[in-house]
């Protein structure tokens, strides 16, 4: 994926240029024959070959002093005498284009409409910007280092050379209307600053466009996660956090789905102390947990059994379950507090596992302990995974084609796992943090209605989000951002989770919520009402979803007891749905009706009048009571 994208490359100008010289040629030829048969013709008419070949030279400069006398003259030179000025000034127009191209790119880059604006020098900018021109998106690359003339030949892009935090070189990639920004570089500083300037450019769009900002420190992309989730009620910018890691791991089990059969728990081992060890964990639990909630009515879904094996097992595995609470849910986890090196004689794999995955914190070590342990293929009933950052290039030569295919893979028992190429994923990449947290959302009103005895399928919102319609995904994502006003008016503020450890001070935020639960799902409705009647949207007795109708578009005190303890019962569910994507809520004033210290002017307790989303009515979802 690093070098130019296959497909990409459209031959139309190499065989313009192809015509142009058989153009050229024919003049050449035609005119030289044409002038020997008219210099023969005409008696008295000294020459010699010099002659000859110098007039018909001529020809390209438009004109040729035999042609001065009237004619006739021979075909050939009849033919010559056009097609050598065609071919003059075709040669003058593409040395015309050549000498502009950097200016037309710059204009056509400056005045590019809904295209995708990626900003870095690293590798993964590359891949990245290559894999969203595969998938026939416009993109506008903006770097440090010039291009060369093939990169612009081969891969087709629109490039602005300069320093990607200055507003105008990112004026100049149109981004003012792009609709996504990633910011790519190998500095987190510096991503951090094009997405001040990128926030500076788009602030006043109608609907600005979404900016992804790659943090290379897995902790610090959680910890800005829960500082930008906190403070999305005060800006309508979409402006989220990625760390390559994760999204890959995301991307794992889209590719490669765990193997189960019933009858045996599915036996899954991750070794090592890598950076991806603790990404593929959470990942695995979340897609056992998702399989086993997607499973039909009586299907039986085996157990997942995971085994963590390194020096530090016991302690990874500690702080990976008091983030992510799900964990001891979805799946057993048994940590082995043993080196990597000593895997094999340690007996840890006498029983066999459906998947290994090997992440070791030097790659090459990884890679080296998956190609000289046999033991490891033996015991892996699928495949044995080396997660790869700067082989991408021996990943594929082990993945190829089969008619690229260079390298054994132990009938496919060994897969090395490109990090950076799965993680060029735009659509997980936009599966941001409001995005896992609307599904997230949905995901539990759907299991609270299927107890309640409501079949799936019956509502426009009881179907998985894959089908859910856009308007509801709408209302869920507002929903998500109106957290912010929530967290102000409740005194609490949003960070990564640590779980209740002994002696640890009581958050505070479960008394917070008890204290105010009906004034802010009284303020929930309100703020549900009031973007449904700007919608259009009408009080009904009946839901008429063709009319925009709805039962429930009346005031708090003229609802019934079960739709207003429905809307209380959502508010109280806020810290569970935090603690599933690994945060947790904090009190910081004593007194509920004393918000926390802060600086700048006032912020309204709540947003009114959002895009989408609120309380639900019974059969609604979360904010989806158009669905």
């Amino acid at each position: 994926m690093t070098g130019p994208v296959p497909g990409a490359y459209r031959p139309a100008g190499r065989s313009l240029r192809v015509v142009f010289a058989a153009i050229g040629l024919l003049a050449l030829v035609l005119g030289f024959l044409g002038f020997e048969r008219l210099l023969l013709a005409r008696p008295g008419t000294g020459h010699d070959l010099y002659d000859v070949l110098y007039y018909d030279l001529q020809l390209f400069v438009l004109g040729a002093e035999p042609l001065q006398e009237p004619g006739p003259y021979p075909w050939q030179l009849q033919v010559a005498r056009f097609a050598a000025p065609l071919f003059t000034l075709l040669a003058v127009v593409e040395a015309g284009r050549l000498l502009l191209a950097a200016e037309i790119r710059r204009l056509r880059a400056r005045r590019a409409r809904g295209h995708a604006v990626v900003c870095g020098d690293s590798q993964f900018a590359h891949m990245l910007a290559d894999r969203l021109f595969t998938e026939g998106e416009r993109v506008v690359v903006v770097r440090a280092e010039p291009f060369g003339p093939l990169e612009y030949r081969r891969r087709r892009y629109l490039g602005v050379i300069g320093d990607p935090t200055s507003s105008e070189v990112l004026r100049g990639a149109g981004l003012p209307q792009a609709h996504t920004v990633y910011a790519c570089s190998d500095d987190d500083d510096r991503n951090h600053a094009i997405a001040n300037a990128a926030s500076r450019l788009i602030q006043d769009r109608r609907q600005p466009a979404r900016v992804y900002v790659q943090v290379h420190d897995p902790e610090l992309c959680l910890a800005l996660q829960a500082r930008r989730l906190g403070a999305a009620g005060s800006s309508r910018l979409r402006l989220d956090y990625f760390h390559v890691d994760d999204v890959a791991a995301r991307a794992l089990h889209r590719y490669h789905p765990l193997p189960w059969t019933t009858g045996r728990p599915v036996r899954v081992l991750i070794a090592g102390r890598g950076t991806f060890r603790r990404a593929a964990l959470v990942a695995t639990a979340r897609h056992w947990q998702l399989r086993q909630a997607q499973a039909a009515p009586g299907q039986p879904v085996p157990p997942l059994h995971v085994a963590l094996v390194a020096p530090d097992a016991s302690a990874e595995l500690a702080l990976a379950a008091a983030r992510h609470p799900f964990l001891r849910t979805a799946c057993q986890v048994r940590p082995y507090d043993l080196d990597l090196e000593g895997l094999a004689d340690s007996g840890v794999l006498r029983d066999g596992y459906d998947r290994l995955y090997v992440c070791a914190p030097d790659e090459r070590n990884g890679l080296q302990l998956a190609l000289d342990t046999p033991a490891l293929w033996q015991q892996a009933e699928s495949s044995v995974f080396v997660p790869v950052y700067r082989q991408a290039a021996l990943a594929a030569a082990f993945h190829g084609d089969r008619r690229h295919d260079l390298l054994d893979e132990v009938h496919g028992r060994l897969q090395l796992y490109p990090v950076l190429t799965r993680a060029c994923d735009a659509e997980l990449i936009a599966e941001d943090l409001t995005e896992r947290l609307a599904r997230q959302i949905h995901e539990k009103y759907l299991q609270s209605q299927v107890r309640a005895g409501v079949r799936p399928g019956a509502a426009p919102a009881m179907v998985d989000w894959a089908w859910l319609p856009e308007s509801l995904r709408r209302a869920n994502r507002a929903h998500v951002q109106d957290i912010a006003a929530k967290l102000l008016s409740l005194g609490c503020v949003v960070a990564p989770r640590h779980g209740p450890t002994e002696g640890a001070p009581d958050t505070g935020a479960g008394r917070a919520i008890d204290d105010r639960i009906d004034e802010l799902a009284r303020l929930e409705h309100e703020r549900w009402c009031q973007e449904r009647r700007g919608d259009g949207w009408v009080y009904g007795e009946v839901r008429d979803d063709v009319r925009r109708r709805h039962p429930a578009l009346r005031p708090w005190d003229e609802l019934s007891p079960d739709v207003q303890e429905t809307n209380r019962d959502e508010i109280r569910a806020l810290p569970q749905v935090l603690s599933d994507v690994g945060f947790e809520m904090i009190r910081l004033a004593t007194d509920p009706d004393e918000p926390a210290d802060r600086t700048g002017p006032p912020v309204p307790p709540r947003q009114t009048g959002g895009p989408d989303g609120s309380p639900r009515a019974p059969g609604d979802a979360p904010g989806e009571r158009i669905g």
